[in-house]
């Protein structure tokens, strides 16, 4: 796909990664095990291997997302992706959303203009204390209440 690299340095990739507490939203981890994504997804399986070596937590939801999207668009089948979410599982710390998720949320959608499920993501990501959400789908470079958002797709990973 123009403009992403197809190996991206190692300087580039961690530029972020190597101090902050992270996560990944669903896509990244979609493209990870999509071989037909091509450079995204040698991209997406960069990351996913240096994020275990890193403070990277996954949220309950964007693991969800991976399995509903995965087996929707037929990349694997349910069977397969309930195991790779496990693996995740087994490799991450889990982030769950708290009674207070869904107002910080709204909080989101009303102040951020963040979309409705975006913004899930986001308020569970803020109240782990994550400094970086790395996905193609939200506003890249933007911070809102201390998460940055980062398209590890784009050209150069700023």
């Amino acid at each position: 796909m123009p403009g992403i690299p197809s190996a991206a340095p190692a300087s580039i990739v961690t530029r972020y990664m190597a101090t902050e507490r992270l996560t990944l939203d669903s896509n990244i981890l979609v493209y990870s095990i999509d071989r037909d994504a091509g450079d995204r997804h040698l991209r997406a399986m960069e990351i996913v291997d240096r994020c275990v070596e890193r403070d990277c937590v996954l949220t309950l939801q964007a693991l969800s997302e991976f399995v509903f999207v995965s087996t929707r668009k037929g990349k694997m089948p349910l069977k397969d992706a309930a195991a790779q979410a496990a693996d995740w599982q087994d490799l991450f710390p889990i982030a769950l959303p708290r009674a207070r998720t869904l107002g910080h949320a709204l909080v989101g959608v009303a102040e951020h203009q963040l979309a409705f499920w975006d913004a899930m993501l986001w308020a569970v990501a803020a109240e782990h204390r994550v400094d970086l959400l790395l996905s193609e789908d939200f506003s890249p470079g933007r911070v809102v209440e201390g998460v940055r958002f980062v398209d590890p797709f784009r050209e150069g990973f700023t």
